[in-house]
């Protein structure tokens, strides 16, 4: 801990400095893969949607040994056709049914009844219209884009219409790979999967917003100097939000984890297995987005402006090939610094040593020049 705490004091300094933006096409890279392969999922395998979304009738058989063909073989003489039957567990048996009147589903459940060898009373029954289940769908579909708008309205005043777009294409890249994931393990999609995907939305939006705010405190006046560019200052900003966003994670994702794994893995309790998944998911892929796809994106827009193509150049041109570290310290004040400094020299800190050129944090000029102090006069002059 104490080492991660010191790389994490050296990123917030500017000591170190992982080239978060400088990279971004290796992380737009390992994104477009993942993508790629979400969208295979989904268009390959599909989605497995509940109940609630597709409609139907579900019966569930609780505390039997019996398998997947005896349950088909009692239920032959119904005329039940597209039935998925399901072992959850070894411990009880799901049947999903299309739509069914209220004599197919008595009918059902006398069959399951008698095949199997368990009471009626005991067989669960679940039946939702189509219309139903199509109103649940559109209301999840509206929840969603009402929550992006909002997204949108709030990031575009809060901050700016760029930081707002780059906060949606994180927001798009985690949604399409949670949902991806669900196709590819055949986890069934429930309301409960719903709000689980809006609540990692919310949650990577956060971490997204707290980088953000970095960005935007270490750029504040960033066009009246020519000491460092955009991209260094908002390079910066990551550094410094880096270690909190993944300590937070962590600490987020232990308790879904143990809902996930020990829950629904060791002790079977899989009531909450579709939310925990898409919170597991969405977390890991949400402080993802926000380090290494909202940032870059965001500087790639910037970079676009005329004004910051104008800085980058004067930036080269006062270096002369120099590319020093950024720092803290040379995120203040850099107006009225840059103007005291002159060409060629870097600020920080308070303190002057001689050079040409060196990390930022450090001051280079020459002698250190003593006011003149006026002459005596003599006494009786």
């Amino acid at each position: 801990m104490s080492r991660l705490g010191d790389l994490g004091a050296a990123l917030y300094a500017g000591t170190k400095s992982i080239d978060f933006v400088g990279r971004r096409r290796t992380w737009y890279l390992v994104s477009a893969v993942l993508i790629l392969i979400a969208i295979a999922g989904i268009g390959i395998r599909g989605l497995n949607l509940g109940i609630e979304f597709r409609g139907g009738a579900e019966f569930v058989i609780p505390a039997t040994s019996a398998t997947v063909a005896e349950t088909r073989a009692a239920l032959a003489g119904t005329g039940l056709s597209e039935v998925v039957i399901t072992s959850v567990g070894g411990e009880r048996i799901e049947v999903a049914t299309p739509a069914l009147t209220e004599a197919e589903v008595t009918a059902a459940v006398t069959a399951l009844a008698e095949g199997l060898g368990v009471a009626a009373d005991e067989i669960a029954v679940q039946t939702v219209g189509p219309s139903w289940g199509a109103d649940i769908t559109r209301q999840a579909l509206v929840g969603l884009g009402v929550f992006l708008l909002l997204v949108v309205a709030f990031l575009s005043i809060y901050f700016d219409w760029r930081m707002a777009v780059a906060a949606l294409v994180a927001l798009a890249h985690d949604l399409i790979i949670t949902i991806g994931v669900y196709a590819l393990l055949g986890f069934e999609v429930t309301p409960a999967t719903a709000i689980g995907v809006l609540t990692i939305l919310a949650y990577s939006l956060y971490d997204t917003v707290v980088v953000f705010d970095k960005v935007r405190e270490n750029t504040r006046g960033i066009l009246q100097q020519s000491r460092f560019t955009y991209d260094e200052a908002a390079n910066l900003a990551v550094n410094q939000t880096v270690v909190r966003s993944i300590n937070t994670s962590i600490v987020a994702l232990l308790p879904v984890a143990g809902i996930l794994f020990i829950g629904a893995g060791v002790l079977r309790a899989d009531t909450l297995t579709d939310l925990a998944l898409a919170l597991f998911v969405g977390m890991i892929a949400g402080t993802y987005s926000s380090i290494f796809i909202a940032t870059p994106f965001l500087v790639q827009l910037q970079d676009r402006r005329p004004e910051m193509v104008a800085l980058a150049r004067r930036v080269r041109a006062r270096r002369g090939g120099s590319r020093p570290v950024i720092g803290p310290s040379a995120l203040s004040g850099t107006a009225e610094r840059d103007e005291q400094a002159g060409a060629g020299t870097t600020v920080s800190g308070g303190r002057s040593e001689p050079g040409a050129s060196g990390p930022v944090g450090v001051m280079t000029a020459g002698p250190r020049q003593q006011p003149r102090r006026p002459t005596r006069r003599r006494r009786g002059a």
